[in-house]
C-alpha cells in the first residue's frame, strides 16, 4: 500500500514498516485496544514530560486518555528512518477535539523486537500542547 510516499506493509516484520503501520493506524481510527496490540507485554511508552507507562495495561491507559476524548487522531509522519530495530519518526500529531484541532510537532523513538514495539519515547513541547488546548477552551 502506498501512503504519503511510504511503502507500507511490504514486510510487516521490518521495524520501520511496523512503526509506520502503527502511526497510520491512528488516522484510520484504530481504537486504543487495537493500538496496544502493536506492543510487547513488557513494553515501555514514555512521553518525556510525564512518567513512563510500563506494560500493555499502562500503555492502554495512556492511549485511552489521549485518543478517546478526541473525535479523531492522526499521526502525520514527515520523516522516518531506521537503524536496525531502532526507528525514528518526525511527526505532526493531530488531535481533533470538539472545540479545536491541536497540531503538535513530535520526535519519536521506537525500539522493535520480535515484531512488537518494546519501547516508544516521544519528545515534544508540552507548553505548545497546553497553549493550544487552553486556546481551544477560551
Amino acid at each position: 500500500m502506498q501512503t504519503a510516499g511510504y511503502n507500507v506493509g511490504v514486510m510487516t516484520n521490518d521495524a520501520a514498516a511496523l512503526v509506520l503501520e502503527f502511526c497510520l493506524a491512528f488516522g484510520r481510527g484504530a481504537a486504543p485496544n487495537e493500538l496496544v496490540e502493536y506492543f510487547a507485554d513488557d513494553a515501555v511508552y514514555h512521553n518525556m514530560p510525564v512518567d513512563p507507562a510500563v506494560g500493555r495495561e499502562a500503555i492502554l491507559g495512556l492511549l485511552n486518555m489521549f485518543v478517546t476524548p478526541a473525535e479523531r487522531v492522526e499521526f502525520r509522519v514527515r520523516n522516518i528512518v531506521a537503524n536496525g530495530d531502532v526507528v525514528l519518526t518526525e511527526r505532526v500529531d493531530v488531535f481533533v477535539l470538539p472545540n479545536a484541532t491541536i497540531e503538535l510537532p513530535v520526535m519519536g523513538t521506537f525500539e522493535v523486537k520480535g515484531g512488537k514495539i518494546v519501547a516508544w519515547r516521544d519528545y515534544f513541547d508540552l507548553n505548545q500542547y497546553m497553549s493550544q488546548l487552553q486556546g481551544a477552551s477560551a
